[in-house]
């Protein structure tokens, strides 16, 4: 009991909102990020390109980042056609979405600086292409804390490892305390979500009283050798891990959702995963990415092959979960200050990708940088609207061009945090998520800010 009173004498308080972060009131409390992983085609789902029939069959004329491997232009077999009262132009493959578009703003002029997965999902998630730096929920976390003492700030849903891996919810050199905590949604009983959830036969009592000893005994340690930052992140781990036995058993069981908001999301990995997300954020989570993988494939949105079929198949499922997301947010009240954002680390060539035997029945299409397209939904940002264009072809972003560092400076604004000014020090130098780069995108956002 001694050991006790000390500990709590020297242990800083952790995981609540640091308000002293927020340099401006928030917009959003909190952000869903829906990670389409292996790229969207853009021209298939928000970004209709009516030129790519009129000059199907053609090779583009510009310089490629990567030589044409199929057969020229290939226009989207699906329809577009305009939804909500904003009229918001999305293809048929989206009927759902169609729903909540007028919560929707799309941003059609993302641009990034990487045509390959592993530096692509780096930028998207940390701003840097190599795995030296936080990513964008670590830094949230850093800036913001949690509102729930006894959640994480930060997780990171997948069922199973993306590409990159861990390294995409890493906080590198900030604290260890704002690393995501990783689910598998392949796994659905709560005991197997989070493991050792339950102690197999000590009382919380007992479990508090072995805890108490073992971290003063770390306290001390930690005393005799400053700077120690994994040991400090260890120390706050076993205290966050004791903490969320009083309350994760019940936030991490999706079962306790009735069977009709289950139904909303559907039956599968995706819709599991999200409906776990707004359970997540509803009891004080921070930030939450929300990975579209499957048991089978790491890339599933990596359609070099059979672009039009598998487009079907992937847009239906998370076309479905993403909008009962949307919905079931703004039935809660809580779509205003929940910020969501959907799409992948780039997107596809709107010309076509052969495989060796030329089949164009099986046509695909390839990464694609240097234009695509994502959405925002809640969060302060406007709804039924387009932002920003590429050319006739889809192939370079043109008008208001958005590059993913002035997305990042976004999200943390709606956050209430200035980009420039949420730093930290590491190697002698000051670091942030956008580095050096970076612009507020006051198009998109309802209240705007002067820049």
């Amino acid at each position: 009991m001694a050991a006790r009173g000390l500990l709590a004498e020297s242990t800083p308080s952790s995981g609540v909102t640091n308000v002293a972060r927020q340099h401006f009131p928030a917009q959003a409390k909190r952000v869903i990020f829906l990670f389409m992983n292996g790229a969207p085609s853009h021209v298939d789902t928000f970004d209709p390109k009516p030129a790519l029939k009129r000059y199907e069959g053609q090779q583009p004329s510009e310089e490629l980042q990567r030589a044409s491997k199929g057969s020229g232009y290939m226009p989207s077999p699906f329809r577009f056609r305009r939804y909500g009262d904003s009229g918001l132009v999305m293809s048929e493959l989206l009927p759902n979405l169609g729903r909540v578009a007028d919560e929707l703003c799309v941003v059609r002029s993302m641009h990034t600086d990487q045509p390959n997965h592993e530096p692509g999902l780096l930028i998207m998630h940390s701003g840097h292409p190599q795995p030296t730096r936080p990513s964008m929920g670590a830094w949230a976390s850093y800036g913001l804390g949690s509102e729930n003492q006894n959640l994480p700030a930060f997780v990171a849903i997948s069922p199973g490892n993306p590409v990159v891996g861990p390294q995409l919810w890493s906080s590198a050199f900030l604290p260890a305390e704002h690393q995501g905590m990783s689910v598998d949604t392949n796994l659905t009983e709560v005991d197997r979500l989070v493991a050792n959830i339950r102690h197999p036969s000590l009382s919380r009592s007992d479990q508090r009283d072995q805890l108490d000893l073992l971290q003063f005994l770390n306290r001390r340690h930690l005393e005799q050798r400053q700077n120690e930052s994994a040991l400090e992140g260890q120390i706050q781990t076993m205290e966050m891990a004791f903490r969320m036995q009083s309350e994760a058993d019940i936030a991490f069981d999706c079962q306790r959702e009735t069977e009709a908001t289950q139904k909303a999301y559907g039956e599968t990995v995706f819709g599991r995963s999200c409906l776990l997300a707004r359970r997540l954020v509803e009891r004080g989570v921070r930030f939450v990415q929300v990975y579209y993988v499957t048991s089978n494939e790491k890339q599933p949105w990596d359609t070099h092959s059979s672009n039009n079929s598998k487009h079907v198949k992937l847009c239906a499922d998370s076309d479905r979960a993403s909008a009962a997301l949307i919905e079931d947010l703004r039935q809660r009240g809580m779509l205003d200050d929940t910020l969501v954002v959907w799409g992948g680390e780039f997107g596809r060539t709107p010309y076509s990708q052969l495989d060796k035997n030329k089949d164009l029945s099986k046509a695909g299409r390839d990464h694609h940088h240097t234009g695509f397209s994502m959405f925002l939904a809640g969060g302060g940002v406007r709804g039924g609207t387009c932002f920003g264009a590429t050319d006739e072809f889809g192939m370079n972003a043109v008008e208001d061009r958005v590059h993913v560092h002035d997305l990042h400076a976004t999200i943390l604004h709606q956050m209430g945090i200035d980009h420039t000014r949420l730093t930290y020090r590491h190697s002698g130098r000051d670091f942030r998520l956008t580095d050096v780069h970076g612009r507020i995108v006051p198009g998109i956002l309802k209240n705007a800010p002067q820049v």
